[in-house]
């Protein structure tokens, strides 16, 4: 990639530098996106929301342009000023993305808010962010809202998407836009896109939270730029067709699906909402999505799902999944090296996608394109098999602070174990401790009202410090830890410890996996079971247990455990492979602030949570790595 502009020397001070091509486009807003695209596309289901079994709700762009001048003519009757911050705390919905750009056309910055976060946690964003409106979803958001708006002076309004919403807010959205819809007319149509179309390239457009391993959250602050120069350049590497249809079910409050929605939207593809997660096999099957963006979780489940299934189904089930695996296997290969599968594999692979690799495909709806991945590593193993199924994954890498893009796998350059390569306009230098830079229009503003951190993060050459370890293999970014994640032994050993905890989640019996040792002898595990299929184990060896706790007490189930847990470690080296493990009966969760709401791990809490638990590990323990 680098080849494409002329040549540039990485600074002294780093191992490794690469670029992405050179941006091909001028500094652009959104909005010539929105403008754009509403005209020209002018799709009938450019939006659409589930509203019963396979019942899905159109809203075509024309429709989806006057709700979005409506509303922005009702944010600003209720005080809402150019640079004014408008929060949002809402599911993924139409209204979501509906909101986000009425606000960008008056040119306020919106705040998003996980729906999944705790009253006590939204003071502190509203305040620091001085939000002067807040747009809820539903009865249980609007009341999160009512307990703690005392707590927030700044706030003039509040919003609610559902009438259910009614007793808890002050406006309901609905009414709002009834009011401004019978005052339309083509001059106020007009007096919208002209003040809209005034918003510049380097106006705020959001700032975002980030919900941070360590640490108060900070608030990012990306501009209209930010955003263009990374769904542009995205658009220029991922090709996508006229009649696409996107699933929408991560969170629009986090980085990754917002700037995956607007990379939808500048394509013209029809993006379907799904509130939940668990929604998503029902709405794959009902959409038929060409396309969907998931973090690894989603991936790891499906996974784990197939190999139960060949596990479970009999011995010649499970000989034909796994010959069928290594024919597919062996059939990527080939098609990584440029050549054309034929002759006898051509008519292996052909055998084994009918007899297992259609099933998995017919799953997802039969029409999927590709996945992108993205906000946490993917394990390779992982990858490896759906692309061999023909479910192709694009890994791609960035952080909030990016935009999120910084680089990403493509249908013609793929290397699974990789994030790829750096998009347009894009430069990365891995710096002396080997920790990723980079450097490009992408990169944000700053933090709100943190100019110490903003200085700390971005250094006087205009380097971001990702915080991220990694290498550079001919251009391509292979992250191999967080910074700040570390662990260092008592004795010194470095280890990383995602790709270890990549590798056990793998085993169909683990659901969660977190490593500990820093500053202490040695590295311990903590490991949730898979409980569904541990229970099933235990059924069957005809153990007898009244609840989860005494389950994982029994000496059985604590070898079957260890035993799976330790098939995944072969190969590590001594120092970094656990001595011990220790068996939890409930999962991590965002409520008891062991995950980030993007579903990261925060070590150091569950270090402080077990605290216990860990230390008795090391009673009695190696006295040594």
């Amino acid at each position: 990639m680098s080849a494409t502009l002329p040549s540039v020397s990485a600074p002294s001070s780093h191992q490794a530098f690469a670029r992405g091509p050179q941006r091909t486009s001028a500094p652009g807003t959104l909005l010539d996106v929105f403008f754009d695209v509403t005209r020209r596309v002018n799709r009938p289901d450019a939006m659409r929301v589930r509203t019963g079994v396979n019942q899905w709700k159109n809203i075509g762009h024309a429709e989806m342009a006057q709700r979005v001048r409506h509303i922005a003519f009702a944010l600003q009757a209720l005080g809402v000023q150019r640079g004014d911050r408008v929060a949002i705390l809402a599911e993924n919905r139409p209204e979501w993305a509906i909101c986000d750009w009425a606000c960008l056309t008056i040119g306020a910055a919106d705040v998003p808010i996980y729906p999944t976060l705790p009253a006590e946690q939204i003071p502190y964003l509203l305040s620091d962010s001085g939000a002067v409106v807040v747009l809820v979803s539903t009865a249980a958001q609007a009341e999160k809202i009512a307990a703690i708006r005392s707590q927030v002076p700044s706030l003039k309004a509040v919003v609610g998407f559902d009438a259910a919403t009614r007793p808890f807010v002050d406006h309901l959205l609905e009414d709002l836009e009834a009011r401004e819809r019978a005052q339309d007319s083509p001059e106020r149509i007009a007096s919208h896109e002209a003040a809209a179309r005034s918003v510049t390239p380097s106006d705020l457009a959001t700032i975002i939270y980030t919900s941070g391993t360590t640490g108060a959250p900070k608030g990012v602050m990306l501009t209209h730029d930010n955003f263009f120069s990374n769904i542009t350049a995205t658009r220029e590497c991922i090709p996508m067709g006229a009649d696409e249809v996107a699933l929408s079910f991560l969170p629009l409050s986090h980085i990754f699906e917002r700037t995956g929605d607007y990379w939808f939207f500048l394509n013209g593809a029809s993006i379907a909402y799904v509130e939940s997660i668990d929604l998503v096999p029902i709405a794959m099957a009902e959409v038929r999505p060409t396309i969907a963006m998931s973090v690894p979780r989603l991936y790891e489940k499906m996974y784990a799902r197939v190999l139960e299934n060949a596990l479970s189904g009999g011995a010649l089930k499970k000989q034909v999944f796994f010959w069928a695996r290594r024919v597919a296997e062996r059939f990527q290969a080939v098609k990584v090296s440029g050549r054309t599968p034929s002759g006898l594999l051509a008519m292996q692979y052909s055998l084994a996608h009918r007899l297992v690799f259609s099933k998995l495909q017919a799953r997802t709806g039969g029409r999927l394109r590709f996945f992108v991945s993205g906000g946490a590593p993917l394990a390779a193993e992982i990858n490896q098999f759906f692309n061999a199924a023909g479910l192709t994954i694009l890994e791609g890498y960035g952080l909030t602070e990016t935009s999120p893009v910084i680089s990403v796998n493509t249908p013609k350059a793929q290397r699974v174990g990789t994030v790829g390569r750096p998009v347009l306009g894009v430069e990365v230098a891995i710096a002396a401790d080997g920790e990723i830079l980079t450097r490009g229009p992408h990169v944000m503003k700053g933090y709100f009202n943190k100019p110490e951190a903003t200085r700390e993060a971005i250094d006087a050459d205009g380097w971001f410090h990702t915080g991220d370890i990694g290498v550079l293999e001919d251009d391509y970014i292979r992250i191999t830890d967080r910074k700040k994640d570390l662990i260092v032994t008592a004795g010194g050993k470095n280890i990383a410890p995602q790709p270890i905890e990549n590798l056990v989640k793998t085993n169909k019996y683990v659901s969660q996996v977190v490593m500990i040792g820093d500053r202490r002898k040695f590295p311990v595990m903590l490991v949730v079971p898979n409980f569904e299929q541990l229970e099933k184990w235990a059924k069957i060896k005809e153990l007898i247990w009244t609840d989860r706790a005494q389950l994982l007490q029994m000496p059985t189930v604590l070898a079957k455990m260890d035993k799976e847990v330790r098939s995944q470690l072969k190969g590590l080296a001594s120092f970094e492979t656990p001595k011990k493990i220790a068996l939890l009966e409930h999962d991590f969760s965002i409520e008891s602030g062991e995950l980030t709401p993007t579903l990261k791990v925060k070590r150091r809490v569950i270090d402080a949570n077990y605290r216990s638990l860990i230390d008795s590990l090391y009673v009695g323990g190696p006295d040594k790595e």
